[in-house]
């Protein structure tokens, strides 16, 4: 699965939230919000945190494929070695 990029570019953001900071009548919350909590001023998980939560859950639903496909594995083979 090829890696999706983020819809705006780091420095895009950067930008926006500045002009937030200038501005109240922007709308960009979402971001504010990341931005206070990768600064340390508000609670969550980091941007990195996020993206190291997103990469492992990935790793976990390969590795449970991985498990199942053993299995049947297994199965099979044992299947094929009963009847020799």
């Amino acid at each position: 699965m090829p890696n999706s990029k983020p819809p705006y570019p780091p420095e895009f953001r950067r930008e926006a939230l500045e002009l937030l900071k200038l501005s109240e009548k922007q709308t960009l919350y979402v971001w504010r919000k990341q931005a206070q909590v990768d600064e340390g001023k508000r609670e969550g998980l980091s941007s990195e945190e996020r993206e190291e939560l997103r990469r492992l859950r990935k790793e976990n639903r390969t590795l449970q494929m991985e498990k199942e496909i053993l299995k049947k594995a297994a199965v099979f083979f044992a299947k094929e070695t009963d009847g020799r």
